[in-house]
């Protein structure tokens, strides 16, 4: 868990809502970068704001909504969409984060991000379940404003609720790592690390934009980077992949190149997605299982201790308090747990 104290002095609440509302205006105007055009309307292939959002609201809590609204809301006035439009888009990106969030303290939700289970909620409440909200509503508000005409609404939408999809899935694990830093690395890995860096320098561009259709050589850099450095090793490999694909696919280049637009869209949005869906789950999977061998292992030295103690005709040492599975609140949630469980 991360603490803001400053969000109890005065001021301290309003800064972090302008400071999530920086941040998620950044995230938008870096996400426009590398856009497409699907029957007529303007997609993003990964729409970063939507990770920022949930990452943010998981970190400080849901209170700090404002922030969300605030940010897309600078995203509006940056493209100068109708009225009408603007109110349902401020909505529909405000609400999926916060639904995002909401479902992901039910199921317990931890934002370190160490059990299976927790990579399981983010793939299929946060991403795929929550942004079916956003994509929905805005797909809607195209077509209710004659902005998009009605028989292209199932492609437009698809290619929408995927964007902000992937956005959970590549960004919200990487800050929500940066949240739990807890310092460098030794000399040793670093090495490693840096051997990782090259090797994928060397790998992913040619891959990416090669004609011959290489991204498969990503997936060795993907479990790499999972078995060494677990979720943050495979995250940054398959964040620095997405945004090459990316600027590939809107440069109809290499593995792009011939194809129309919703094929482009098709194939790099089911790129994208089956490389975080492998990154985040290889990793929770590794990350779980030397949790409880680490577990394990010191269940095993206490006991030796303890037979140690017994064998000498003395009292066993207290124990340490157990570690629980409840879910890390942020300064703006409950505490209490919520309602049935």
């Amino acid at each position: 868990m991360v603490a803001f104290p400053e969000a109890r002095r005065p001021g301290g609440h309003a800064a972090l809502v302008l400071a999530v509302a920086v941040c998620y205006f950044a995230a938008g105007r870096l996400g426009l970068l590398c856009k497409l055009t699907v029957d007529g309307a303007v997609v993003t292939p990964i729409w970063p704001p939507t990770g920022v959002a949930v990452a943010a609201l998981l970190i400080l809590g849901v209170r700090y909504w404002a922030g969300v609204s605030l940010g897309a809301y600078f995203i509006v006035l940056s493209l100068d969409t109708p009225v009408l439009y603007s109110l349902g888009y401020l909505v529909g990106n405000t609400l999926a984060p916060v639904v995002a969030v909401v479902l992901l303290r039910r199921a317990g939700f931890r934002t370190d991000l160490r059990r299976l289970r927790d990579g399981l909620a983010l793939v299929f409440l946060g991403a795929l379940g929550a942004m079916l909200i956003s994509s929905t509503l805005g797909v809607v508000l195209l077509v209710v404003t004659d902005r998009m005409p009605a028989h292209t609404f199932w492609t437009v939408w698809l290619a929408w609720w995927v964007g902000d999809a992937m956005g959970v899935l590549l960004v919200t694990p990487f800050l929500l790592l940066l949240s739990h830093a807890e310092g460098p690395l030794p000399r040793a890995r670093w090495r490693e690390a840096a051997a990782l860096a090259v090797v994928a320098a060397c790998v992913v561009p040619p891959a990416v934009f090669s004609h011959f259709s290489l991204l498969f050589l990503v997936y060795p850099l993907i479990i790499w980077g999972a078995l060494r450095f677990e979720l943050v090793g495979s995250m940054l490999c398959a964040l620095a992949t997405s945004v090459l694909a990316a600027v590939a696919a809107n440069d109809q280049a290499g593995a792009f190149q011939g194809l129309s637009r919703v094929e482009i869209m098709a194939k790099l949005q089911g790129f994208n997605g089956t490389m975080a869906l492998t990154a985040l789950l290889l990793s929770a999977v590794i990350t779980e299982q030397r949790h409880t061998r680490r577990s394990v292992k010191r269940a095993c030295e206490e006991l030796v201790e303890v037979l140690e103690h017994l064998t000498a005709g003395e009292a066993p040492p207290p124990r340490p308090a157990p570690e629980t599975d409840e879910p890390l609140l942020g300064p703006g949630d409950d505490a209490r747990p919520p309602p049935g469980r």
